[in-house]
């Protein structure tokens, strides 16, 4: 799977991600504090690393800031794009398993590395769910990208 990842800071948190990414398999796009010349605007490298899962040059992201909030904030304002801010095992499953979430919000302040591994190991395992109330709720979310809610 191709994960794009941004953080705003070259935190221990932020290296340790993409190495636990590309151990798992996956390939690595970085933005911000990741990437030498990039932005390292929390809202700039969230985009940034957002605006390719909706295109489709990514999978899914990974978006990082001090508290996490920022990011998500940022990566949720390109439509097409449902980021979840999790800080732990149990929000992550949830998140892609009823949200169908494309993008994982973390915040550097809060993940250790034992914790960040739970996270992923539950991000990477949850399914969407087929449950109809689930699947238009998610429709409803894009419908709301493009300004409208009726269905």
């Amino acid at each position: 799977m191709r994960i794009s990842v941004s953080s705003d800071m070259d935190e221990p948190v932020a290296r340790g991600l993409v190495e636990q990414l590309r151990s798992r398999g996956h390939e690595v796009l970085t933005h911000g504090a990741l990437r030498p010349g990039a932005d390292p605007q929390w809202a700039a490298c969230s985009e940034a690393a957002a605006r390719e899962v909706a295109d489709g040059t990514a999978d899914q992201a990974v978006v990082c800031c001090w508290t996490g909030t920022g990011a998500s904030i940022a990566a949720n304002k390109v439509p097409g794009v449902r980021a979840a801010l999790c800080t732990d095992a149990y929000t992550a499953d949830g998140a892609r398993r009823w949200n169908d979430a494309n993008v994982l919000a973390l915040s550097l302040r809060l993940t250790s590395e034992p914790l960040l591994k739970e996270i992923l190991d539950a991000w990477f395992a949850a399914e969407a769910s087929e449950d109809a109330d689930d699947r238009e709720n998610v429709a409803r979310v894009g419908r709301l990208d493009l300004g409208r809610t009726a269905p």
